[in-house]
Formats: C-alpha cells, structure tokens, sequence
C-alpha cells in the first residue's frame, strides 16, 4: 500500500514538472502593447509623425449608403474629423485641448462631457499607439482567445476614466485584429467591437486598411484610402465652429 501511494505521489511529481517546463508562460501585456508598436513601425516612426491626414469611405453595406470622411490629427492633442454620409448630411467632431465636441445637420452642435469627453480626448491623442503608457495606467494579458482562426492574446486597458478597452493581438504577427469596449453615448452604453484587417504601409506606420465596426445593432466598415504623413494643416482647422464655441461661452467650467 505504502509503495501504490508513494508511486500516486511520484507520479504527481513528475506530471507537475512536465507541466511546468511544457507550459507556454503569458508575455506581459505591456510587452504585447510594445510589441505592436514594433511591428508597426518603431518608435522611431510614431515619433517622426507630427500631424497627419487620413482620407476613408465609410459604408453602410446592409442600408445601401455610403460617405466619405477626413480626419485631420496634430500633436499633441487636437484633431478633427468630419464625414459626408448619404441621406444623412455632415458630422463634424474633435478635440482641441479639453473641449471635445460634436456638430451634426440631424441633432445639431453639442459638447461631450463625462466619460464620452475623456474617451474623445484619448481618441484625440496624436499617435496613441505608441503613447499607450499615457492613456492606460493599468493593462493586463487575460488569456489567448481565437479570433478568425488566430491565437491571440487578449489584452484588457483601462483608463484613469471610463470602460477598458480589450485588444486582441496575434500570437504570430503580433498585430491588433480585434478591439471591443462599451462607449458612453448619448443614448447611454453601447458595446463597441472593431475588426481590425489588410493592414498597409501608409508612410511608414502598418495601420489596418480596413475597419468593420459593429456599435449595437449598426455595421459599417470603415476603408483608410490614403494617409498624408506630416502635411501642413490648413490654418484654423482645429479651431471651434461658432456653434460649438457659443455652447462653450455658455457652458461652466470643465
């Protein structure tokens, strides 16, 4: 009986080792974050870009409606996007300093405030990829998860202020190809899933060429055209409309 229980007990032993030195240990979340930066350009190259404009088409596939948007982004912090869509008008949004905004032909001009405001200042944040120390003080690897038939790790950011964002970055390529979060709109929460593909080289930097974005019920996909890496940025452009300005005169103190 003595020798049965003791060979249970080796047998245990040896299995924990096994297991031990078989086991594929989890890199680090900030090492999968630092690896992306890698893989899509170093360093070197978010540091190199100052401001940038980026030309996509958005489309609604499943309404049959389609639209154009220009987003225009400097650093540190300011940008600018507006979006021509069918039947629907313009949209103009953005970010100078504090003041994040929204300006639309159905609901007219608004101020973001709370949460929604501090997800549009992050948004804003020129190269955020490479700054992601600064925009989430706590990230953490959960697990590998599948997406599309890929391992992927599965990285949770949270911010200082509002919902985490869940990153899911390959395994092999080290690329981020999903991106889910519950955004604070107007209409309350919405969980927000982005699949990130055709990733391309537009001036040095590896950013997804295509974005199919799922917000409640609605799809669209977003496809980047083209990217103009450091261009001289029209004068005024990230200055406040007049609407959005008188709202900010009438508004209290953020």
């Amino acid at each position: 009986m003595k020798r049965r229980v003791l060979n249970f007990a080796l047998a245990a032993l040896l299995s924990g080792i096994t297991g031990a030195f078989a086991a594929d240990p989890l890199p680090s979340a900030e090492s999968i974050l630092d690896r992306y930066v890698q893989v899509t350009g170093g360093k070197q190259a978010y540091a190199k870009r100052k401001a940038e404009i980026a030309h996509s088409t958005v489309e609604f596939a499943a309404l049959g409606i389609k639209g154009t948007m220009t987003r225009y982004a400097a650093e540190p912090d300011k940008y600018y996007t507006s979006m021509d869509i069918e039947g629907l008008g313009k949209v103009e949004m953005g970010v100078n300093g504090q003041i994040a905004w929204e300006n639309s032909a159905l609901l007219g001009p608004r101020l973001k405030t709370g949460i929604e405001r501090a997800e549009a200042i992050r948004e804003g944040t020129m190269n955020s990829t490479a700054n992601w120390r600064k925009l989430y003080p706590k990230v953490e690897n959960q697990g590998i998860e599948t997406v599309d038939g890929e391992e992927c790790y599965k990285v949770v950011m949270t911010p200082a202020e509002g919902q985490p964002m869940v990153g899911y970055y390959q395994k092999k390529s080290g690329l981020q190809v999903k991106l889910t979060s519950i955004a604070s709109t107007q209409m309350g929460d919405i969980p927000v899933e982005l699949i990130a593909s055709e990733y391309k080289d537009f001036g040095g930097i590896l950013e997804p060429a295509k974005v199919t974005q799922k917000t409640g019920p609605q799809e669209f996909s977003i496809t980047l055209d083209s990217v103009e890496a450091n261009p001289v940025i029209p004068p005024g452009r990230f200055d406040l409309p007049p609407d959005v300005r008188k709202l900010v005169e009438k508004a209290p103190a953020q």
